[in-house]
């Protein structure tokens, strides 16, 4: 079905799980319940998380100042690929997104192995951040995590399963939260340089980007080996494009979310990484530990601490919500398109899936249980998968992005009413550079355990496709044209 055809309320009643509410959601069943306001805070909100908050200190280890190179390159990608996530977007914008594109311009194995991938990041995403939200609970209170975790589990849940507005009104303050924190660093940070007061107010000054051992103080290898860090870090930018099935005015909206990418970069990453390092000596900053947190420290204030600590909580709960949010629709996506089992199709009467959420975040639970009796190595083992799963979804937007430019061009296919520039060059350009990510995640034995992850996850999907063609054979190879 085209975006024209999406827009028109063209729908087929008769598919798997379908309802009244079809015509109005594009023939998902969703309700377009998210706001200009709540997509443009999800979009920015998505490109900040924990991987800046917490995740920068190891990064400026190991690069020094030269991390921000590494962050103005790797943002230039990303939005390479919000771009071509676009231009599909208004092609076809549907919930299912990249599953979606990858099921109709690749394959329906493809489809089905995205889908199941995008749901796993998602769930090993929530397990892990609801439990460090619940670590960062004890730093005011002496609560013990796992009830912690249970509570903010359920109120997350309970919140998904209200209204797809109650997720965007959560998201969009938990946004406000972190960039409220960004911009006020930058801002204290500012003053820092200019006025010169706080503690650092003597030794504060740009210099400090280049005096201590350079610009690349361990040599452009030690930038190489950071680029799987900051492309963890922009992991969930992508997820404004699962909202499209039920954004209010999505060819509008959309466009206006991925063109704000490289001001979002600009500011959120580089720009606080400026500012950090050039009130703070890099060599300062220590793994493990916020930049953000030491940053304040080393300024004198105490208070910011506290502040951060809040911070990263809200980063920690924005990223288990999204996560909530996603894999009910990835789940019920895959179940519309024989590719999932069928109970999955079921909405509520506000167009919510619920089975799909609920059973995701029972697994989130399972997760944290797992996390409380064994916090050890394997549990970390499962979440290093998460960067490679993540950037699973990158690959396939990128490719069905080729394909579809390729047949739009022939006349194959309605041309999209906002074209990625420079694609398909772009496009291969991004491609080449995720791999080349992947490559220093082979080298580095840090990340090398999430490349070993991939191939029995890749035999479980494998396996489970043939399952299913068996049981079913034309259920798993519908095209996603042929089951709307």
């Amino acid at each position: 079905m085209t975006s024209a055809q999406v827009d028109e309320g063209q729908v087929d009643k008769g598919q798997p799980g379908g309802n009244a509410g079809d015509a109005g959601a594009g023939g998902e069943g969703y309700q377009r319940g998210l706001g200009a306001r709540q997509i443009q805070m999800i979009a920015i909100g998505g490109a900040i998380g924990t991987g800046l908050f917490l995740g920068a200190g190891k990064a400026i280890d190991r690069a020094g100042p030269s991390l921000i190179l590494a962050y103005v390159i790797a943002g230039l990608v990303i939005f390479f690929i919000m771009r071509a996530l676009g231009e599909l977007l208004m092609y076809r914008p549907v919930s299912g997104s990249f599953s979606e594109y990858a099921r109709e311009f690749i394959s329906p194995f493809f489809g089905f192995v995205t889908g199941w991938t995008y749901w796993l990041f998602w769930v090993v995403t929530g397990i892990t951040e609801v439990t460090a939200a619940a670590t960062y609970m004890t730093y005011w209170w002496n609560i013990p995590q796992w009830l912690s975790a249970l509570v903010f589990t359920i109120i997350l849940y309970g919140a998904n399963l209200i209204s797809v507005k109650l997720f965007g009104e959560l998201e969009f303050w938990f946004s406000m939260v972190k960039v409220t924190a960004i911009i006020g660093m930058i801002l204290i940070c500012a003053g820092v340089l200019t006025i010169g007061f706080s503690d650092a107010g003597d030794t504060a000054t740009v210099s400090n980007l280049w005096n201590d051992g350079g610009f690349f103080p361990n040599g452009i290898t030690g930038t190489l080996m950071t680029l799987q860090i900051v492309m963890f870090a922009f992991l969930a930018v992508e997820l404004v494009g699962v909202t499209a099935g039920e954004s209010k005015d999505p060819k509008t909206v959309l466009p206006k979310a991925i063109n704000t990418v490289p001001w979002r970069i600009a500011v959120f990453y580089v720009g606080a990484l400026i500012m950090i390092l050039s009130v703070v000596p890099w060599s300062t900053f220590k793994p493990g530990v916020s930049p953000f947190v030491k940053a304040f420290e080393e300024m004198g204030l105490g208070v910011g601490a506290a502040i951060v600590n809040f911070v990263v909580l809200t980063a920690a709960l924005s990223s288990c919500n999204s996560g909530m949010y996603s894999t009910g629709r990835m789940l019920r996506d895959l179940a519309l398109n024989g590719q999932g089992p069928r109970a999955f199709t079921k909405l509520t009467k506000n167009g919510l899936p619920l089975v799909g959420t609920t059973f995701s975040a029972a697994l989130m639970l399972v997760g944290v249980w797992i996390n409380y009796q064994w916090p050890g190595e394997a549990f970390n083992y499962v979440v290093s998968f998460a960067t490679i799963s993540g950037m699973w979804a990158w690959i396939m937007i990128l490719i069905s992005q080729i394909r579809y430019r390729r047949k739009a061009d022939a006349g194959l296919l309605p041309q999209s009413s906002f074209k990625a520039p420079g694609a398909p060059y772009t496009s291969w350009f991004a491609l080449c550079f995720i791999g080349m990510v992947i490559v220093m995640m082979a080298i580095d034995k840090d990340a090398r355990i999430s490349l070993y992850c991939a191939p029995l996850w890749a035999l479980v999907l494998f396996v489970s496709y043939r399952v299913l063609q068996s049981r079913n054979p034309s259920a798993p190879e519908k095209t996603s044209t042929e089951t709307r």
